[in-house]
């Protein structure tokens, strides 16, 4: 608990003073104002983030996946066998899953994290062991995890994200892996907005008709049985809201939600940005930032999920989505297709002439734009 106090207290707001000086900047260019839409406030977002004008450029980027089971699976709330978990983690390693693809397009790292997977893994020095147990329980009858375990795998995160930073990584991108989190996410989704079931959960990675209906059930059920059908309420004061969300991430979520949330909330307490991917990523943020609101300032939403509970998800936060591919795949996929689009809004922020230096007449006849 010490450690997530230290990482809360050094979470700060967005730099005010920084995002006007980016907006005046971005203004200044030789483009029609608002010319470049949602890469305008992306760049804004990385000024505030950083307190610079312009903000260094998010090179180099570091994905970390993280990989858990879930106790959940023993309902039918997933056509994959659990076992899955275990085979993707092994093919991350190998460097042969679609996330490694699109990062080694990206030019980002790649670090799997084992925060949960129920079975014993092969040693590897591309696989960080951070094993704080063998999957969650069953969320549908009592939490999926003790405070303890809660806390031990937000911790994993916060440390994964702080030794990528002070390896260098000026962006970080948070990955998952785990057969039925679409689950817990749902469940963390509703916990944390007050939605219904029904809105927010979806087929995950090719639910039928059958067991998507089977999936909203235990998710009511899971709401339910641990007390969180409505959102948090309003907090008497900052240790008694972060301990109801944490009791709520424990009760409903997975080792990797855990695991992200802690990411995020490390990313922002460094001052680095942090692109979330899909509805996994999207729920761990909604965790992290009923413990800090002032870390949603530092998260860029990669893309938007076909999974329904992320759109949600995204809203509530008040992010907006870089892609819109349709992608269900998790992994970070998403997160890393964006990337390169957040690099790109940066580096106009350095490459780009003004009207005054490039002689250019602004359209009020001089060399700017107001």
């Amino acid at each position: 608990m010490e450690a997530l106090e230290r990482t809360l207290a050094a979470i700060g707001p967005a730099d005010a003073g920084a995002m006007a000086r980016a907006r005046a900047h971005q203004d200044r260019l030789t483009k029609p104002r608002g010319a470049l839409g949602e890469l305008e406030d992306v760049a804004v977002r990385l000024a505030g983030i950083a307190g610079v004008c312009p903000p260094p450029l998010p090179v180099p980027a570091a994905l970390a996946i993280f990989a858990a089971d879930h106790g959940v699976h023993a309902h039918g709330v997933s056509r994959w066998p659990q076992e899955v978990t275990a085979q993707m983690v092994a093919n991350f390693v190998a460097g042969g899953a679609v996330a490694n693809a699109f990062a080694a397009h990206a030019g980002a790292s790649v670090t799997v994290v084992d925060v949960g997977v129920a079975s014993d893994l092969p040693e590897s020095p591309r696989l960080l062991a951070r094993k704080v147990a063998y999957g969650t329980a069953d969320l549908s009858r009592g939490p999926a995890m003790s405070a303890e375990q809660a806390l031990a795998a937000v911790g994993v995160g916060v440390r994964v994200a702080l030794d990528l930073v002070d390896a260098g990584a000026a962006c970080l991108v948070a990955g998952d892996m785990g057969i039925a989190n679409t689950t817990a996410s749902a469940a963390l989704i509703c916990a944390f907005t007050g939605r219904d079931a029904a809105e927010v959960t979806g087929g995950g990675a090719g639910a039928d008709a059958g067991s998507l209906a089977r999936k909203i059930e235990i998710v009511r059920r899971g709401l339910e049985v641990n007390g969180v059908t409505a959102p948090p309420p309003a907090p008497e004061g900052p240790d008694r809201g972060r301990r109801e969300a944490l009791r709520r991430l424990a009760a409903v979520g997975g080792l990797e939600h855990a695991a992200i949330t802690g990411f995020v909330l490390a990313a922002a307490a460094s001052r680095v940005p942090v692109i979330l991917d899909g509805v996994i990523a999207g729920a761990a943020a909604l965790a992290a930032a009923a413990l800090a609101p002032a870390a949603v300032d530092h998260c860029v939403a990669g893309h938007r999920s076909a999974e329904p509970g992320h759109a949600i998800t995204l809203g509530h936060l008040g992010l907006r989505p870089l892609v819109d591919l349709e992608l269900r795949l998790g992994e970070g996929t998403g997160a890393l297709l964006a990337y390169p689009l957040v690099g790109a809004a940066v580096r106009v922020m350095h490459e780009v002439a003004t009207f005054d230096s490039a002689g250019v007449t602004g359209k009020d006849g001089a060399g700017r734009t107001s």
